[in-house]
């Protein structure tokens, strides 16, 4: 590879990474303040108010796994660039739509046009596979964690800034952070599908449930799909119930959940920045997957049992360790696709982390319902974090069938990213 080429492919990445960072900042900067404008919209009351917030988060998944394949095979008939700046458009109008909400019900259109536009990751993901070698691929997606986690964590600390002057600020804030996330790629992203190797637009390509299906064509992504759908669900059930469990047993308040929460960012930061491409130069993407995998599980345990609040830190700690596991997938995923169905296959993908989004908040939200409070099965809040970590070690077993099944394909990838 000539440098020119490789400068041009790290460019390529970097610009896409401060989109996707953009677009994460955006929707972080929400998070403090939505519960607050639905509340608002109950006459003040939060118990009222709590299965409405549930819903729109379960609107918002639901309409993104229906919308990713077809978002994800746009990307692969126009390229990445147009269908990401018109996704980043139509983000920044569904921010207008909530800073401007008259009723709940326009805070439910807000969110549906954000479920359609909102699969940005898609088609991020995709242009990372486009521009990434065997040896970068596991890093680049690693910087996509990096690029969330930073997302996390300057976006709550200035919604909650944005959020003292007025529950709307923050919504138009994020607009405004949306909309110079296409203005920076507008002038500054390139293209990374050239028009050779894009492929034409079939309508049978968008029914998520045929697009799932089409990873059958694909054993070793298909296997791992699957194992992805457990360890999504433990880990959208932690994001649930966290701060529901911290309050409850270590009597948190939003000033000690927000420094756990900034920790978890830092951490995914550290981990998928720095620590991902050395444990795959060195140990191969198989086996960077299980070793995530186990680490996960483990913390997950660590999450139920720790009985003090420092312990949990500490547990926060080891168990973001695990994070390696993803980027180590996803790197494997875009090895074995071919260019011009990498839109298609990230999509499905993203409806498979949509699926998990509407599921996990049920799951572990009744588990903590039926383990903790006076009318417990038994008291143990931190059940959601016990299955959790079953859910880690089926995915683990998963993820070791699959690459007993493929081992060629495994062993090539895993090769292929130590050189």
């Amino acid at each position: 590879m000539t440098t020119k080429k490789r400068n041009n492919r790290e460019a390529g990445i970097a610009f896409v990474l401060v989109v996707l960072f953009l677009d994460v900042l955006g929707i972080g900067i929400v998070i403090p303040v939505l519960p607050g404008l639905v509340t608002s919209f109950v006459g003040g009351d939060a118990s009222v108010a709590a299965p409405y917030y549930a819903a729109l988060a379960s609107v918002y998944a639901g309409v993104q796994f229906l919308f990713a394949p077809l978002v994800g095979a746009l990307s692969d008939r126009f390229g990445r660039r147009s269908v990401l700046l018109i996704a980043l458009s139509g983000f920044s109008l569904s921010y207008l739509v909530l800073a401007l909400a008259p009723s709940l019900l326009w805070l439910f259109i807000g969110r549906v046009l954000a479920g359609v536009t909102g699969a940005t990751i898609t088609t991020v993901n995709a242009y990372i596979a486009d521009v990434s070698t065997p040896a970068t691929r596991a890093r680049n997606f690693g910087f996509v964690g990096v690029a969330f986690g930073l997302g996390f964590i300057f976006g709550p600390a200035i919604g909650g800034l944005l959020g003292g002057f007025g529950l709307r600020v923050p919504f138009i804030g994020s607009a405004i952070v949306a909309l110079v996330g296409v203005a920076y790629g507008w002038f500054v992203l390139p293209e990374s599908l050239p028009p050779e190797r894009r492929r034409a637009f079939a309508w049978n390509r968008i029914d998520p449930f045929r697009a799932l299906g089409g990873l059958r064509a694909y054993p070793l992504v298909a296997g791992l799909a699957v194992a992805f759908v457990f360890f999504t669900l433990a880990q959208r059930g932690l994001e649930t119930v966290f701060v529901l469990y911290t309050d409850y047993r270590y009597a948190w308040g939003p000033s000690e959940n927000g420094l756990a929460l900034a920790l978890v960012g830092v951490m995914a930061a550290i981990v998928q920045g720095a620590l991902v491409r050395p444990a795959v130069a060195r140990f191969g993407e198989r086996t960077t997957i299980q070793v995530g995998l186990t680490v996960s599980a483990i913390g997950f345990a660590g999450y139920a049992l720790a009985s003090e609040g420092w312990m949990l830190l500490a547990v926060l700690v080891f168990g973001s360790l695990g994070g390696v596991a993803g980027p180590a997938i996803q790197g494997l995923v875009a090895g074995t696709v071919r260019p011009d169905e990498q839109g298609s296959v990230q999509g499905a993908l993203t409806s498979v982390l949509s699926l998990t989004a509407i599921l996990a908040p049920l799951v572990s939200g009744g588990l903590f319902a039926a383990f903790s409070g006076d009318a417990a099965i038994a008291e143990i809040p931190g059940m959601p974090f016990l299955v959790g970590s079953a859910l880690f070690v089926i995915a683990l077993v998963l993820v070791r069938a699959t690459l007993r099944r493929n081992p060629e394909v495994a062993s090539n990838q895993a090769e292929a990213a130590v050189h």
